[in-house]
């Protein structure tokens, strides 16, 4: 039987800030690359309203230690759920991937403060050789980590 190319990989990330400061940040880019400056290196608006549906910003960025860049359009937003989607639409990403959609949820904890983030990734490979993107997935636990310390470093 052929392996799918298709893939989804996900993994909850606990944080400590409010899940509305979390989920805020995550649509605003500047704070974002202050926040994460060892991944994101800066970033530049294409179209849209920064922190809308169908704003495309062009990210530069580091994926295990090498420059990368990708540009990515907010899909959806639901700001009660605390829930944003991002598609990959152009970059280095889409050597290896003909898709990519983010899908991120920042749920308040169970019994406490703080919450939990869930990074949902749905992609599919361009072929069986290319490996699912756990590095990516990675990458976005160790960004969590840093937007959750600057966050209560705010409050």
């Amino acid at each position: 039987m052929k392996p799918s190319l298709q893939g989804e990989l996900e993994v909850d990330v606990e944080i400590k800030a409010p899940p509305t400061k979390f989920y805020h940040m995550l649509t605003a880019p500047q704070d974002m690359t202050k926040a994460t400056p060892d991944f994101l290196q800066g970033y530049s608006v294409k179209e849209g309203d920064v922190g809308s549906v169908g704003n495309l910003i062009t990210w530069n960025y580091v994926l295990d230690g090498k420059p990368q860049v990708v540009t990515e359009r907010i899909e959806a937003m639901d700001p009660k759920n605390n829930m944003i989607q991002f598609r990959e639409i152009e970059g280095d990403l889409m050597k290896e991937l003909t898709s990519l959609l983010f899908t991120i949820h920042v749920n308040p904890k169970q019994g406490g403060s703080g919450g939990v983030v869930k990074w949902h990734m749905a992609y599919e490979r361009i072929n069986e050789n290319v490996a699912h993107p756990e590095n990516l997935l990675q990458m976005c636990v160790k960004m969590s980590k840093d937007m959750d310390e600057m966050l209560l470093s705010m409050e």
